[in-house]
């Protein structure tokens, strides 16, 4: 088995981990919830096939709602931002994304930053969109959507700053 798909292979199952058993149990303020385990379809590697990318985001997302009983919700969202992210990444890391020559690790904190941050709000509206499913409560599935967006991006760039190391 080679290195990138053990490393893919132990973070969908940390993540899923993390998300189950401590991010799940937080909550702040009474709304507002990270949702790490989106670090997954974040950095899943560009050079791959896009329908089997596709396929997994889905099962991170049915997983993700099989223990939070959300009725499909996660792996709707999941899906969403696994089919858009090649625009974002143009957009994000513009001649870098059109050589696949992206290292994340290697790339400049405001790209990062513009990146996780555009992916995890379009994920978070998708998902409160059908968790509250209500037009007459589109301030709460902002609020919510905003609020527990700033959250997870803030602790997704934390563990992807401890968790990945530059090369020297």
């Amino acid at each position: 088995m080679n290195s990138i798909l053990f490393s893919n292979m132990v973070r969908f199952i940390m993540l899923i981990l993390l998300q189950v058993f401590i991010c799940n149990q937080m909550n702040f303020l009474g709304n507002i919830n990270p949702y790490i385990y989106i670090l997954f379809i974040l950095l899943y590697p560009i050079s791959t096939n896009r329908f089997s990318f596709i396929f997994i985001s889905f099962c991170l997302g049915l997983i993700i709602d099989i223990f939070l009983d959300s009725g499909g919700a996660h792996a709707a969202a999941s899906v969403s931002i696994a089919y858009i992210r090649p625009l974002f990444l143009k957009f994000s890391f513009g001649a870098a994304y059109e050589y696949q020559a992206i290292k994340f690790k290697d790339s400049e904190f405001l790209q990062r930053i513009v990146y996780f941050a555009l992916l995890i709000l379009i994920h978070h509206l998708i998902l409160f969109a059908f968790v509250i499913f209500d037009a007459s409560k589109i301030n709460l599935m902002i609020s919510r959507a905003l609020s527990s967006g700033v959250f997870t991006l803030f602790l997704t760039l934390i563990l992807h700053s401890l968790f990945s190391q530059k090369e020297k």
